[in-house]
């Protein structure tokens, strides 16, 4: 026969259940609050500043559960890994500590550090973001996972390109990526940008430059000997680099102002998310207490039956008769509150609205040609850094190297071109 203790323990490792089966782990350590940025404090020199590129985020996985998704869609991933990395590079101007900051659609080569991210976790209220910076030599700075939950305070205090709810999180990124910048001696920072430009030679050109670089077991790049200061061959490449700035620099306006454009929309769905989740959460728990209250009810009466002699049976028949029909509507009532929180399911769902957008066409003129690049920045980048080859291969007259006169064709061919008119 079960003692009243063991029906206390039953009861209590049911509650424990229920209560565990509502709770959500975000993934990473919290960051600090208030996270004071890291500002130089005195003028750099130029040959000390590193440009860096921010490749657009990886958007991650949902939950495969649609109960555990609340609302979240891939559209809104998709959108958010463009607006974080942009948020990223405004906090990391502040700093003083870098050159030029840009994010890119891609890996970008001849990156000087290239940070590159995914998003772990992110509902609104909670972000994790796993982050990466590499350098041009191959020597990876950092591999660190962020994690914050906004308070309310924070979305009061919410500024477009100045502050996110998420601000301490971009803060500890930017902290970090600028700590591990100081402790680089002038010697290293010299040698990422020599690494640098050559890997971009090599990209463009990897006849023309082989020999100049070589690549160790652990991935590290290493300069075996330099190109002449007056190579044609490199002059050459430095003004394609010229031109594939300023287009990266076109493309990060599309950014920006992508954005811009996603502030308000996006600002209003975590808000109005964070609203529904709430008040999901507080019909979750009416529920939940109804049915622990409505599952003791019962389990004390089948208790009371089961340890009571039959004076005790006789005297208490009406009052377990009560309990377990209390107990029934108890449970029953907490069912219904459930299917009402399926309303605020509902509601965040319709806040699944599509941020994905077209880039304008880029038009760029190369040899009295005007060339226009259709498409998303990602697509419009791919094929530029394309066209950049052939630009480099035609002017030099080196044959391609294999597979380039393949892609070359294909951004040929993919391509919107019409002819100046004026």
């Amino acid at each position: 026969m079960l003692t009243r203790s063991a029906y206390g323990w039953f009861v209590l490792l049911l509650v424990c259940g229920l209560l565990a089966g509502g709770c959500a782990r975000v993934p990473g350590t919290q960051v600090a609050d208030r996270v004071a940025p890291l500002v130089m404090d005195r003028e750099p020199d130029p040959a000390e500043l590193l440009d860096v590129s921010i490749k657009v985020f990886d958007p991650g996985e949902l939950p495969e559960d649609p109960d555990k998704r609340q609302g979240l869609s891939p559209e809104i991933r998709d959108a958010e890994a463009r607006f974080f990395p942009v948020h990223l590079k405004y906090t990391m101007q502040e700093s003083g500590y870098w050159g030029a900051v840009r994010v890119v659609p891609d890996d970008d080569v001849g990156a000087e550090v290239l940070v590159k991210g995914k998003i772990l976790y992110s509902d609104g209220e909670s972000l994790s973001l796993a982050i990466e910076a590499v350098d041009a030599t191959g020597r990876t700075w950092f591999s660190r996972t962020y994690a914050e939950t906004a308070s309310p305070a924070e979305r009061d205090r919410a500024r477009p390109a100045q502050r996110d709810i998420f601000q301490d999180l971009f803060t500890t990124i930017a902290n970090d990526l600028a700590r591990y910048r100081a402790t680089l001696p002038p010697e290293r920072i010299s040698e990422i940008h020599t690494v640098a430009d050559l890997r971009y030679a090599s990209l463009m050109a990897p006849d023309a430059f082989a020999g100049y670089l070589q690549q160790d077991a652990g991935g590290i790049y290493h300069v075996l000997r330099l190109p002449a200061a007056d190579d044609p061959m490199l002059a050459r490449v430095r003004k394609l680099r010229s031109r594939d700035d300023m287009l990266v620099d076109v493309i990060n306006g599309y950014y920006n102002g992508y954005y811009r454009e996603l502030w308000e929309p996006y600002t209003n769905w975590r808000k109005f998310r964070g609203e529904e989740v709430a008040a999901m959460r507080k019909l979750e728990r009416q529920a939940l207490t109804r049915q622990v209250l409505g599952v003791a009810a019962i389990v004390g009466a089948i208790a009371i039956g089961a340890l009571g002699d039959t004076d005790v049976l006789n005297r208490t028949g009406a009052l377990r008769d009560v309990m377990v029909l209390g107990g029934g509507a108890s449970i029953y009532s907490g069912i219904q509150k459930r299917k009402e929180s399926e309303i605020n399911k509902e509601a965040i769902e319709e806040l699944d609205t599509s941020f994905t957008a077209e880039a304008e066409p880029l038009v760029v003129e190369v040899n009295g040609e005007t060339i226009r690049l259709t498409g998303s920045a990602e697509q419009q980048y791919s094929r530029w850094r394309q066209l950049l080859r052939q630009m480099y291969l035609k002017e030099t007259g080196l044959p391609p190297a294999s597979g380039q006169e393949v892609a070359g064709s294909m951004a040929k061919n993919s391509m919107d071109r019409s002819k100046d008119e004026q």
